[in-house]
């Protein structure tokens, strides 16, 4: 298995980990693999040190003093889309699902073997490198949907078919940018209205509605089952039919 990043590629990983041991282990395999590591030993340093080094990953355990993990995802979250990795003793299915509702990139369970660790960081830096570059983008494609982040337009591409713009609300437009900038993740109703009804809109269902809107818009533009809702979670961009 090759674990190599090209030289142009140090990644930058945050191992925000209390337990010295595990996270010198840590840091000793992914600095081993060519990435770039710092470390925070608690929930409110990792926050600090994601804010000041912009991180393209942070290696997240769930237990740790002054804020647990699943408060730094959550703050992680309404700031952006850095990939996060959890790390959890607790090998429960509720708490996998946590971690993915408040949308973590993946989880890994303590013991692990930290050459798995490894693996899971650089899946999840391939996979995630396109959306990184698309967030600093002015111009958002995948799905037959194009987003003008400069020009605040937005409009439904298909082959054979006519380039139509949509007429959207600020916040539908913030809603649909946000998801495409991640496409097939999935976005819980709290981050959506972190990230794009910023000014007091407080109600959750308010994201339904919006979305809603949204949906009846890009499908009668010609693209149906793209907006897909993920019970008990949140939404998604799928595959349009």
């Amino acid at each position: 298995m090759n674990t190599e990043l090209p030289a142009t590629d140090q990644a930058l990983v945050l191992v925000a980990e209390d337990e010295s041991e595990i996270a010198q282990i840590l840091m000793a395999y992914l600095s081993r693999a060519g990435l770039r590591v710092a470390h925070a030993p608690d929930g409110r340093r990792a926050l600090e040190m994601q804010q000041m080094l912009k991180p393209d990953l942070v290696l997240l355990d769930v237990q740790m003093p002054q804020l647990d993990g699943w408060s730094v995802l959550s703050q992680i979250r309404q700031r952006g889309n850095t990939a996060v990795i959890m790390l959890t003793a607790m090998d429960q299915d509720i708490d996998k699902l946590t971690g993915l509702r408040i949308g973590a990139d993946d989880y890994v369970v303590k013991p692990f073997n930290p050459a798995e660790v490894v693996a899971r960081v650089l899946a999840v830096l391939r996979r995630t490198a396109g959306q990184h570059s698309a967030q600093t983008s002015k111009q958002l494609r995948a799905e037959g949907l194009e987003v003008d982040l400069e020009h605040y337009e937005a409009a439904v591409s298909t082959d054979g078919q006519p380039r139509q713009l949509l007429s959207l609300t600020l916040t539908e437009f913030r809603l649909l940018a946000h998801m495409l900038r991640a496409p097939k993740r999935v976005f819980s109703r709290a981050e959506l209205l972190a990230a794009c009804l910023p000014e007091g809109e407080t109600l959750e269902r308010t994201v339904d509605s919006h979305l809603s809107k949204l949906r009846k818009k890009v499908e009668a533009a010609g693209l149906t089952g793209l907006l897909e809702s993920v019970r008990g979670v949140g939404y998604r961009l799928g595959s349009a039919a």
